[in-house]
């Protein structure tokens, strides 16, 4: 037997070897089985929405009826206009944007700036302060009520807005977010070496922390945006309908001995709209932002 026929088997499984990391770095393809999937993963996500929005295009009278409506109607527009009248949206929609906005860029920022130290700064009993944040988690907020209107009635600030923001400005979860992704994402070789090269610790933040977190930072800003937008508890509590966030002034639609349930629908529409429309624009940049962070990380 030859040298050749001894190694053929080797070299076969070499080429079969071969063939599979090619293989592995090829686009995979989706089957038709993945299409509809996603199709009725789609159209029970979106249900809800088009409910919604067909509910608001019809009567109260109309929806009362069996069995219900299942295309829009006419009265969309006059239902909205309704809406913001009785609730007075107008006033409610600009709250909304100053508290979720300025709810959003305190909790990025600061969560940025501690999760960043929990990740790669040491420093005394950072293990138990990092257990402590994460127990805070824990809590129900509902406890916190009470104690909160107390402090902030203290403060003067009743019915003000920054009753509603100050509590907010950072939480644990952004912290612990950005910490689990700064482990991962920030090497801690880019950091020695800005030192290295005399940048203060505001530079190495600036030009090093904040560049690698934009990805977290993006989905971070989403998810804080949305629950500050959405928030109805605290709010409701600490504001009047005087001066409303869309959730409180949306409450107002619901009272009365017969409320109409599609002028109800109009409102929570018109209270919606703005989170799709900050999606649409900006959901491609978040989207790709987490792309290139899984590719990094």
């Amino acid at each position: 037997m030859t040298t050749s026929e001894l190694t053929l088997p080797q070299s076969r499984k070499e080429g079969r070897r071969t063939r599979r990391v090619m293989g592995a770095g090829k686009q995979l393809h989706a089957g038709p089985m993945t299409y509809i999937v996603l199709a009725v993963f789609a159209l029970v996500s979106l249900a809800p929405l088009v409910w919604t929005a067909i509910a608001a295009s019809r009567t109260d009278r109309r929806l009362a009826e069996t069995p219900p409506p299942l295309w829009f109607g006419g009265n969309l527009f006059k239902n909205m206009q309704t809406a913001w009248d009785e609730a007075g949206l107008g006033t409610a929609m600009l709250n909304s944007v100053v508290v979720a906005g300025a709810i959003t860029v305190s909790t990025v920022l600061f969560s940025t700036l501690a999760g960043f130290a929990f990740a790669k700064l040491r420093f005394r009993f950072s293990g138990f302060l990092l257990l402590l944040t994460i127990g805070t988690m824990m809590i129900p907020p509902q406890l916190a009520v009470v104690p909160l209107y107390l402090w902030m009635a203290d403060l003067g600030w009743s019915n003000q807005l920054q009753t509603v923001i100050l509590p907010t400005l950072v939480t644990a979860f952004g912290t612990f977010f950005m910490r689990q992704y700064l482990v991962q994402a920030l090497p801690t070789e880019l950091i020695e070496a800005a030192r290295v090269d005399g940048a203060s610790s505001i530079r190495v933040v600036w030009h090093v922390v904040f560049p690698a977190a934009r990805p977290a930072m993006a989905v971070l800003g989403l998810l804080t945006f949305v629950f500050a937008w959405n928030d109805f508890l605290w709010p409701i509590i600490a504001l009047n309908q005087q001066n409303p966030t869309v959730q409180v002034a949306l409450n107002s639609l619901g009272t009365g001995y017969v409320p109409d349930q599609a002028v109800i629908m109009a409102g929570a529409l018109l209270g919606t709209l703005p989170l799709l429309i900050a999606f649409l624009l900006f959901g491609k940049q978040i989207v790709g932002g987490i792309m290139q962070g899984a590719i990094k990380g």
